[in-house]
Order: structure tokens, then C-alpha cells, then sequence
């Protein structure tokens, strides 16, 4: 469903280049979850931002679908990832004076009360049936975590990226969001490409990969 291929993305700093991604290779299928781990730096979160399409790669390709995303200009990449992808990062980046069910919102493509009632849905199964109305400030950080992640469901993505969504959650807090994220893979509602330097998140995974200095490899 999702594949990179020769994958390369470089950065040119004064005289000399750096290899963020470095010709790797990685195929993602549909319903599966793939953990990316390895430490800061290592290139995990630049892969994730080129299977997205966040960034385009210096050399070789992403498709999705059967689309290269060379044949689609930046508007359409920009569709893509709103229609056919979710996003949860290490902040939860919600509105501050916008409620919970009206952040989880932002991230419906179509706004009607089935979809409204979709995003009750999910809060009431992240354990938030109870605070639709409550602002940001008026939740914890993990419960901020937890609108982040109904939010990038809300409008059933077929692909599901997650960039460090627990590096400033507790250890039970951070399993809790993994768990929300791989529930709706097992329902067979999409992907999840998770990544993280934690190996405890990652219990769940189909596949975990190692990234070291911009390269892939089994963890």
C-alpha cells in the first residue's frame, strides 16, 4: 500500500552533507503496524516525514496506492495527507481556545453530525466522554495526548504516522496512547507507522526497524 524505494534525504551544511536517510527501502501494508526505533538523530523522523509526503526526498521514490508522489504537485500532496492520513506528534499542537470535540473537529474532512458524532465517539474511548467541552488547559497532558490521537482519526486514515507521540507521557500514559493507536489497526480501520526511541511502545508491532545513521535494518 506504502512503499519508499532507494530512499534518500540530504542536508548541505556549509561545505559538507549529511545523510539523514540513507537508500533505504521500506514497504508498508495495509493494516499493519511497523515501529521505527533507534535514538535521536538517527533518521527515523525524516523517513516518517518522507512516506508522508511532509518532505520530498533528495533521490529515489514514495508510492501510495500505486501513486508516485513525483507525479503529484505540493497541493496535491498537501489532499493527500488530509484526506487519506492521520498525524499524532510529540506535542499535541490543539487549539487552545477551542474545545476538546471541537479540536478532534479540526481534523474531520467533512463536517456534519454524523461526523460530530463520530468525534464523541472517539473521545468517549479515550476516557473523555466527559470533557467535550473542556479547553486545553483544563486537561492534563496525557488527556491533550488523547485529543491529538481521536483527532487524527476522526476521518478513518487509511494511514495513521505517529512521531513520538509518547516521549513526554509516563510510561502507563505512553502505553495507553500506543494502545488507542493500535486499536484502531486491529479494527482493520488502517496502518500505523509509529515512531519512537522507546522499544516499549512497540510491543505490539507487526515489524520493528532500526534506524542508525540514516540506515534501516531488522531491530
Amino acid at each position: 500500500m506504502l512503499s519508499g524505494y532507494d530512499l534518500a534525504l540530504d542536508y548541505r551544511t556549509g561545505g559538507s552533507v549529511a545523510h539523514a536517510v540513507d537508500n533505504v527501502n521500506l514497504a508498508v501494508d495495509q493494516g499493519s503496524f511497523v515501529g521505527l526505533i533507534g535514538p535521536s538523530g538517527s533518521g527515523k523522523s525524516s523517513l516518517m516525514y518522507l512516506l508522508s509526503g511532509l518532505k520530498r526526498p533528495t533521490r529515489g521514490s514514495v508510492t501510495f496506492e500505486g501513486r508516485d508522489y513525483h507525479g503529484i504537485p505540493a497541493g496535491g500532496l498537501m489532499r493527500l495527507r488530509r484526506q487519506r492520513f492521520g498525524f499524532v506528534f510529540q506535542q499535541h499542537f490543539l487549539i487552545n481556545y477551542l474545545s476538546a470535540l471541537e479540536n478532534v473537529m479540526v481534523g474531520a474532512v467533512r463536517r456534519n453530525h454524523e461526523v460530530a458524532a463520530y468525534g464523541q465517539e472517539l473521545l468517549r474511548r479515550v476516557g473523555l466522554g466527559n470533557k467535550l467541552e473542556k479547553r486545553p488547559y483544563q486537561l492534563s497532558i496525557g488527556e491533550r495526548q488523547r485529543v491529538a490521537v481521536a483527532r487524527a482519526l476522526v476521518h478513518h486514515p487509511a494511514v495513521v504516522f505517529a512521531d513520538e507521540p509518547t516521549a513526554s507521557l509516563d510510561q502507563a500514559t505512553g502505553r495507553e496512547v500506543i494502545n488507542l493507536l493500535a486499536d484502531y489497526r486491529a479494527r482493520g480501520e488502517g496502518s500505523l507507522v509509529v515512531v519512537t526511541h522507546d522499544p516499549a511502545m512497540l510491543t505490539g508491532a507487526d515489524r520493528v526497524l532500526q534506524m542508525r545513521d540514516g540506515k534501516l535494518s531488522a531491530a
